[in-house]
């Protein structure tokens, strides 16, 4: 497993106070044993220390603080969060029953925990994953957290550029994007290869677009979306996939989220 320290100091007009409030919680958890990872914009950056300066350069804000967990440790994360000073959102809780929401009784601030799955207009499964890396999910967990969005904006095209900028792709986890985990997951499900290869192209095109970016880093951004399509349709698909990609997009395909949601 890879340990990482949060970084404190702050980046374009994002002010510390996210990054210090997820010191606190991290170290809360891991004091109480509950296990807790970092998803989301704060993930990045802090996985990115070479290229966190994108998000800031090109306008990219922090506004909570998302984390993964697995289910079997929901009460113990609801007790640590009530004695940091959260207040449980159990509206949320009691129509999204793998998802916990804590709002800050000291401000508009609040934190999504996800348990054992990501469930938007894909599934993103965390068992077993968990303890690949620390604090965050692992690099693909976090690839996959934006590429299986099908209204895909700026922001998730913004994260998905430095991350992609900052690591290489290989075949493990070992700091490097697991292609080949991720070219297994969508080897048996069509809809999710669907989505992830309409978005590396999104991706591709807004970063030559962006005329903020070097030329050098789009030329490496492109370069690594290349090698993950390659990867990824290169790897035998399952006959269930093959039958659904007969149907293609005659049958949607994904769930549809509203971006509040999100």
């Amino acid at each position: 497993m890879i340990h990482r320290r949060i970084p404190l100091a702050k980046y374009g007009n994002v002010h510390s106070d996210f990054l210090e409030e997820v010191h606190r919680i991290m170290d809360a958890a891991k004091a109480e044993g509950v296990l807790l990872r970092l998803l989301g914009a704060l993930a990045f950056y802090i996985h990115c220390p070479k290229f966190s300066y994108i998000q800031g350069m090109l306008g990219r804000t922090f506004t909570d603080i998302d984390f993964a967990s697995y289910r079997k440790q929901s009460s113990r994360i609801t007790k640590l969060f009530t004695d940091l000073g959260y207040q449980h959102d159990v509206r949320v809780n009691a129509l999204f029953g793998s998802r916990l929401v804590f709002d800050a009784s000291y401000g508009s601030r609040h934190c999504d925990i996800f348990l054992d799955k990501l469930e938007f207009c894909h599934d993103v499964i965390f068992q077993d994953r968990l303890e690949v890396d620390d604090p965050t999910v692992p690099l693909v967990e976090l690839l996959l957290e934006k590429m299986q969005i099908v209204k895909l904006n700026e922001k998730d095209i913004i994260d998905t550029i430095m991350l992609l900028r900052e690591h290489e792709i290989g075949g493990s986890d070992d700091d490097i994007i697991n292609v080949d985990y991720l070219a297994r997951l969508t080897a048996r499900d069509w809809g999710l290869w669907k989505t992830l290869t309409i978005n590396l192209d999104k991706v591709k095109q807004a970063a030559q677009s962006l005329e903020k970016l070097a030329d050098e880093d789009k030329k490496n951004v492109e370069a690594k979306i290349a090698a993950l399509r390659g990867r990824i349709e290169d790897e035998p698909k399952t006959r269930g996939w093959k039958i659904r990609g007969q149907i293609g997009e005659k049958r949607k395909w994904y769930r549809d989220v509203d971006e509040y949601l999100r």
